[in-house]
């Protein structure tokens, strides 16, 4: 089976980190993201191949599974990396934006999970993984709508994990918490490292 990386919901992050990470080790390395303008030089640099497509719709998540499909063949590491936040204090939060906090935080990644676990069933499995914060474990003041997608994003991550280990389709939930350095990220001088 050939190695490909896709990491949805790309970024310069940890996605960024991962993606050269991949790279190293002679995977082909998918990204995708909204707009795929922000990856064009850090694509170029690593060799990695650029997908648009927004993740909340089913059928552009479909499109872009046989985009790549064709392209470097069925992804044998699937990595969702969703990055969007609303706060506020529960009587002040727009509906709306909570509504697209869930859409990105854990619906676009029940459709990214389910494309995956079709393609990687049918060649004998491989692995999908989540990213999650601490908000995945324990909700915190002025941010129930990150709590409440993280959330549910382990919870879709522990289910399909207990579905999918038999049929060798390895499904991981990751806390990471805590900034990470970035381009649109610096961190303070009085505390390297932070």
């Amino acid at each position: 089976m050939a190695t490909t990386a896709l990491i949805v919901e790309a970024g310069s992050g940890l996605s960024a980190s991962l993606a050269r990470l991949f790279a190293k080790e002679g995977f082909a390395v998918a990204l995708v993201a909204r707009k795929i303008d922000k990856l064009s030089v850090f694509a170029d640099e690593i060799g990695a191949f650029n997908f648009a497509a927004d993740a909340s719709q089913p059928d552009e998540v479909e499109q872009l599974f046989q985009n790549v499909e064709q392209k470097l063949g069925v992804p044998t590491v699937v990595v969702y990396n969703p990055s969007w936040r609303v706060r506020g204090s529960l009587v002040e939060l727009d509906p709306v934006d909570v509504a697209k906090t869930l859409e990105i935080t854990a619906y676009s990644g029940f459709l990214v999970a389910q494309a995956a676990a079709k393609r990687q069933l049918a060649v004998g499995g491989e692995a999908i993984f989540f990213t999650g914060a601490f908000a995945s474990v324990k909700g915190y003041p002025r941010s129930a709508p990150f709590a409440m997608g993280k959330f549910a994003l382990r919870g879709l991550a522990q289910s399909i994990a207990r579905e999918l280990a038999p049929q060798n389709i390895h499904v991981a939930h990751f806390v990471i918490d805590g900034a990470i350095r970035s381009a649109t990220r610096i961190e303070p001088e009085d505390q390297p490292d932070s």
